[in-house]
C-alpha cells in the first residue's frame, strides 16, 4: 500500500474502467516480452487502472471492482519513474504492457496488463510521457543569470571619440594657414599687397 499524506496533492492522469491482468512466464531472452506467449491462456484478473500523480511520485493502481462500484481497494501497485523500468511495452502489440508490481514487505513480481481498447493503451502511454516530461523539467538546472556589466563612467573618467576623416581635414587646414599665403585660381599663390610707402601717388 502506498504511503499516504493528506497534505500531498493528488491528480488522476489516466483511468480505464477495465484492464486485464495476465500471468507472465519468465523471460528467456533479453530482447523483451511478447504478449503472444501469455495472453492466450486467459486473464487472471479484470478491474480498473488509474495513473495517479501524488506529490512528486507516480503510482499505477490496479483496483478491484465490487458490486459495480470501485472502492479503491488495491489488487496491485506499481511505482513508476522514467528510469526504473517498472513499465515495459511488449514487442508484438501496442495494447499490452508488463508491470513490475510491489507487494507487502517490498516483494516484487511481474504481471502482464492489457487493454481491450487501443485508445486506452494510447492514453496510458500519454500519461507516462507526461510524468517523464515533468521529471525531466524538474531535474534540469536553472540557467544562471547573465552578469550585467556596468559601462557607466566613474568619477573623473573621460573618453574621446575619433571621427574618421576629421583629423585629416584639420591637418590640411593647419598647413594652409601656416603657409602665409592664399591660393588663387588654378593653385597660383596670391602675393600680398605692397606696403603703403611703395604705392604710386
Amino acid at each position: 500500500m502506498a504511503d499516504s499524506n493528506p497534505d500531498e496533492i493528488s491528480s488522476v492522469l489516466f483511468m480505464a474502467r477495465e484492464a486485464l491482468v495476465y500471468k507472465v512466464p519468465p523471460r528467456t531472452t533479453t530482447e523483451g516480452y511478447r504478449a503472444s506467449t501469455w495472453n492466450d491462456q486467459g486473464f487472471l484478473w479484470k478491474g480498473r487502472v488509474r495513473v495517479l500523480e501524488i506529490g512528486e511520485r507516480c503510482e499505477i493502481r490496479l483496483e478491484f471492482k465490487v458490486d459495480a462500484q470501485f472502492l479503491g481497494e488495491l489488487f496491485a501497485l506499481t511505482r513508476y519513474t522514467p528510469t526504473n523500468n517498472a513499465v515495459e511495452p511488449v514487442l508484438d502489440s501496442s495494447r499490452y504492457f508488463v508491470l513490475r508490481v510491489e507487494g507487502e514487505g517490498g516483494r516484487k513480481a511481474y504481471i502482464g496488463m492489457g487493454f481491450e481498447e487501443r485508445g486506452d493503451a494510447f492514453d496510458f502511454n500519454v500519461a507516462l510521457q507526461t510524468i517523464s516530461k515533468r521529471t525531466t523539467a524538474a531535474s534540469e538546472p536553472v540557467a544562471a543569470k547573465e552578469e550585467v556589466k556596468d559601462y557607466s563612467l566613474k568619477d573623473g573618467q573621460t573618453f574621446s571619440i575619433k571621427i574618421p576623416g576629421r583629423e585629416r581635414r584639420r591637418a590640411e587646414a593647419t598647413s594652409e594657414g601656416s603657409g602665409g599665403g592664399m591660393m588663387g585660381a588654378g593653385g597660383v599663390p596670391l602675393l600680398a599687397p605692397p606696403p603703403p610707402s611703395t604705392r604710386k601717388r
